[in-house]
């Protein structure tokens, strides 16, 4: 996956969110941002890895996320890698 890829995907997963108002609610409340803001760095990658993380934080959304754009369900996952803070953690 390439940069401009994991940007696309991550704007899609933000797109997905904000098309349903719980699933936004729950964006605001864990990121602390709010519309205007999110408006405003919505291409920025920093916050697009933080609606990855978001989404990835629950299975079932990534699972309705990938089945909704007809996705492999490790998309989210890879996108979030070439995103500013996606690096694998090693915990050893």
């Amino acid at each position: 996956m390439q940069t401009d890829s994991a940007q696309i995907i991550a704007l899609q997963a933000l797109a997905w969110i904000v098309s349903d108002d719980d699933r936004l609610a729950a964006l605001m409340a864990n990121s602390g941002i709010d519309p205007g803001g999110l408006r405003a760095r919505a291409d920025d990658p920093q916050t697009l890895g933080a609606v990855l993380d978001h989404l990835l934080s629950d299975d079932h959304a990534v699972i309705a996320f990938c089945d909704a754009h007809g996705l492999p369900y490790t998309t989210p996952l890879a996108a979030r890698a070439m995103l500013p803070g996606g690096d694998t953690l090693h915990w050893t």
